[in-house]
């Protein structure tokens, strides 16, 4: 008689069955690529509630089943100041989906909202500051977080359009207040329709955006990313390949073709290399 199984099996089983491709495959190949896991890692899988951080939960759970490399995992909600409901929400779907959360309270939302200087760039260094600090006290030495491939590339298109530079989304970085701590991003190689597509699937219900400054219209980073987004969605209409593209450029940088690059924070300029052998001599 074949065992039924229970709503987190079947969503655990299409993660490397229905969804392998899609979800599973890019997952891992991000993970070996840039060598996020090593062994003896600790590493913090950080939860805010939303589908992003919920799908990288279970491949983290996954990879650790079929890992050969032994590490261990801690899943990390951190409360910033969340209604009752929006807290209730992810504690349901992670009792849904199996995934044991440590979960610890912060007052990051209250000393936001006191503020009119970019309250969202507040947020996230507040919110990066408060989990590195709880993974560093369980014992980890890495936390990862659910950035994926658009989130990537939206960031690369920003940084030119209303930066003045191009700058990228690195896979890993180490922590300058907190040594020996680093931060991963396995999704790095993930598609976002991907995951809202393995969510529809399975009828899952994640946390949209539960910051209480989400009504503002006075604070640009969300809505520039939001135009990047739609931006990038009407190019592909006639060029499929955009994502890809813009992925892939972000790997294949031609220094010798650019008239200045910054390096450790130090400015470059062509001119250092142009008298010397080894300047391009193409035109």
């Amino acid at each position: 008689m074949t065992k039924e199984l229970q709503p987190y099996e079947l969503i655990e089983r299409s993660l490397i069955k229905k969804y392998r491709k899609q979800l599973w495959n890019p997952f891992v190949a991000a993970v070996k690529r840039y060598e996020l896991v090593g062994e003896g890692d600790r590493i913090a899988v950080c939860i805010s509630g939303g589908k992003d951080s919920m799908v990288l939960a279970k491949l983290m759970q996954e990879l650790h089943r079929h890992s050969e490399v032994p590490f261990s995992l801690v899943f990390l909600v951190m409360d910033p100041g969340y209604a009752p409901e929006n807290r209730q929400q992810i504690l349901d779907n992670a009792a849904l989906l199996h995934i044991p959360v440590t979960v610890f309270d912060t007052d990051i939302f209250t000393a936001t909202c006191n503020t009119d200087r970019n309250p969202c760039y507040l947020c996230a260094r507040m919110r990066r500051g408060h989990l590195y600090k709880k993974a560093q006290q369980l014992g980890c030495n890495k936390i990862a977080l659910g950035h994926h491939l658009n989130d990537v590339i939206e960031t690369a298109v920003m940084s030119m359009f209303y930066g003045a530079q191009f700058q990228g989304m690195i896979p890993k970085l180490h922590s300058k207040n907190f040594p020996g701590m680093e931060l991963i991003r396995p999704l790095y190689c993930v598609k976002e329709q991907d995951i809202i597509a393995w969510a529809r699937y399975h009828d899952l219900h994640f946390l949209q955006c539960a910051c209480r400054l989400t009504a503002r219209s006075d604070e640009p980073g969300a809505s520039k990313r939001q135009e990047v987004k739609e931006l990038i969605r009407t190019l592909k209409k006639t060029n499929p390949n955009i994502e890809n593209n813009i992925f892939s450029s972000l790997h294949s940088v031609c220094l010798d073709t650019l008239p200045g690059y910054k390096s450790r924070g130090v400015a470059h300029t062509f001119l250092e290399t142009y008298d010397r052998a080894e300047a391009p001599e193409s035109d």
